[in-house]
């Protein structure tokens, strides 16, 4: 059993960690203070917590934290990589390696959808590797649809349906 719960001040270190699990990169990755010390990577953790931000923890029955879901916005002057508008939050998800293909993503996924919803965004991106063709595979099945490219990256943004 999974239990999905809000962000706690105490899970930083599991999203930077989450963070750093997000980046595809199949070989000779850099080590995490490395990768994660870049500036082009920094700006999606450094001082979290402002308005915008937002990440949901996904706990197993022993209690251990085995994903995450968080998304934060940008602006024109400091666009992610998944960057669509000033509006369009920016999402980011990964899962522990010994917990991946129980559909735990999917269910991050749709949870987070459904905040942002509440939260009244029109939309949410996300920016994947287009060799990671799993990722690329459930987003387009949640919804997202490729709308371009930034640098190697596809970025795909989901359309929120006005509900009623």
């Amino acid at each position: 059993m999974i239990n999905i719960r809000d962000f706690e001040e105490n899970d930083f270190e599991f999203l930077l960690e989450m963070l750093y699990e997000s980046i595809h990169i199949p070989h000779n990755k850099a080590t995490k203070e490395k990768l994660l010390n870049l500036p082009h990577i920094k700006k999606y953790y450094e001082g979290w917590g402002r308005e915008g931000d937002k990440a949901l923890i996904a706990i197993n029955k022993d209690n251990q934290k085995v994903g995450a879901v968080w998304y934060r916005l940008f602006d024109e002057y400091n666009k992610g990589y998944g960057y669509v508008d000033n509006n369009t939050p920016e999402l980011g998800i990964a899962i522990s390696k010994d917990a991946r293909g129980m559909g735990l993503g999917t269910l991050l996924m749709n949870q987070i959808i459904q905040i942002a919803i509440e939260e009244e965004y029109k939309s949410i991106s996300l920016s994947v590797d287009p060799d990671n063709s799993d990722a690329v595979h459930i987003y387009k099945k949640i919804g997202f649809k490729q709308c371009g490219m930034c640098g190697t990256s596809i970025t795909m943004v989901y359309k929120v349906l006005k509900q009623g």
